[in-house]
């Protein structure tokens, strides 16, 4: 996709979603963290109805890890996958009191080295926690992207790498928020509202379908 289409998209999606912003509640980078990692295949309409308890008395990793286990997912399993992100929610928490004083890391590298944080997370922190430009890419920015046409790729990694090299860095973090916002309420994975998109006129995946849905 040429540039002027890029342009013209993102200008399209900031006037459409001014407002787009975090859907996750909350008041502090660790909070935003644990929020982030409860999100993996979970609404976060469900997420913050779960951490809205949960941060009542345990939202610092100091108090986290007062919390075995089994106490810990019975918190927060309405999540989903209760188990395996309880563990690494009490093991990341504990590297951050050993490792950090109890704070959360703000670079990349330190942060994907914690249990259970990947580069979509640490993103997200980054992005929304610390105001460092990052672009997370989760199942609706993978998904609108591709349609798009304004970054292809096979993997988030490689759409992520993409969305970096076309969109100016000053961006970067709003354009992860536009995309999701416009993956939730118009390009939508099974039927994406195409008739009401206002980025119909750049997109490829309404005109050029046969190329696109192959």
């Amino acid at each position: 996709m040429n540039k002027q289409n890029i342009d013209n998209i993102l200008k399209v999606l900031k006037k459409t979603y001014p407002e787009a912003t975090c859907a996750l509640n909350f008041g502090s980078p660790y909070e935003l963290l644990v929020s982030t990692m409860l999100s993996a295949q979970c609404t976060d309409v469900r997420v913050n109805k779960v951490t809205s308890e949960l941060y009542k008395q345990y939202n610092t990793p100091e108090k986290m890890i007062s919390l075995t286990e089994e106490e810990l997912g019975g918190k927060i399993k309405s999540c989903g996958f209760f188990r395996n992100k309880s563990k690494n929610i009490l093991s990341t928490s504990r590297e951050l009191v050993e490792k950090y004083g109890g704070e959360v890391p703000h670079t990349m590298e330190q942060l994907i080295e914690l249990p259970g944080v990947g580069r979509k997370t640490a993103d997200v922190v980054l992005s929304n926690a610390f105001g460092v430009p990052a672009i997370a890419v989760d199942t609706h920015v993978f998904r609108v992207s591709n349609r798009l046409g304004i970054a292809k790729g096979t993997t988030p990694h490689k759409v992520e790498m993409e969305l970096m090299k076309n969109i100016p860095k000053s961006m970067w973090s709003d354009s992860h928020h536009y995309l999701i916002w416009h993956g939730r309420r118009i390009c939508k994975s099974r039927k994406p509202d195409c008739e009401h998109c206002p980025l119909a006129p750049y997109c490829e995946y309404f005109n050029h379908p046969e190329e696109i849905k192959s």
